[in-house]
């Protein structure tokens, strides 16, 4: 069977680019630029420190509780303020360095791209729904040999609302000329991605790299090779 007129949306951070690597290889890289280890006893304390203020911030940023420039620069502020260390310039060094070097890094979910290969072949058009910000996204996708893969790319930011808000996924569809029915959604996000779409009409599966996590929703996923039988079976 063709599927040339099913349509697969993906988001991006944690589903296809690996944002735990890519981030932390850039964070190790400007703790030792900017010799935080001279204020700091060990990366990885400043590390963990970072990874708690970042996703207490981006769950604020998502619910539109908080502005895009203040979570650039307050996920490295509150992290400082913590070892005591209260250096403005500092912050706005970390803050504008990380956003332009992360994004470079290439780090992919494993089997990414062999799996966007598959599906292609199969005949899916593929597409990105991302909340991430607009400036880095297509960055990420261009410097990892991604962009090819995708005919159509949807940062929350060009239209004001973030997933799971249901207007993101309507837009979605209508940009990609696809129907609620013939269109499935994979994220990692269980609530922004998985419930996000089902609210919207479409179809869902939810990567979960963590084969200890219970659920009961069945299309669940440990690894992306699964993902081209699925598709097929929900597409059908």
């Amino acid at each position: 069977m063709a599927y040339s007129d099913r349509h697969i949306f993906f988001d991006l951070d944690r589903t296809l680019w690996d944002f735990e690597t890519n981030s932390e290889n850039t964070l190790k890289y400007l703790f030792q630029e900017l010799q935080l280890h001279d204020k700091i006893p060990t990366f990885e304390r400043f590390h963990k420190v970072y990874k708690k203020k970042n996703q207490a911030l981006w769950k604020q940023y998502a619910s539109g509780a908080l502005a895009k420039e203040t979570l650039r620069y307050e996920r490295f502020r509150s992290t400082l303020n913590h070892f005591s260390i209260r250096e403005e310039d500092l912050v706005h060094a970390l803050g504008d360095a990380y956003v332009a070097l992360s994004p470079k890094q290439t780090a992919l979910v494993p089997h990414a791209r062999t799996v966007l290969n598959d599906l292609q072949t199969m005949g899916f058009t593929l597409h990105i729904i991302t909340n991430g910000f607009i400036e880095v996204q297509h960055v990420k996708l261009s410097e990892a040999g991604l962009s090819p893969y995708f005919s159509t790319v949807l940062c929350s930011e060009e239209i004001g609302v973030n997933k799971p808000h249901r207007a993101i996924f309507d837009h979605a569809l209508s940009v990609a000329h696809a129907s609620t029915s013939h269109s499935l959604m994979v994220g990692d996000d269980y609530r922004a991605d998985v419930l996000g779409a089902i609210r919207a009409g479409l179809q869902a599966v939810w990567y979960q790299s963590d084969p200890q996590v219970k659920s009961k929703f069945e299309n669940k996923i440990h690894c992306l090779t699964q993902l081209p039988l699925v598709a097929a079976k929900l597409l059908a």
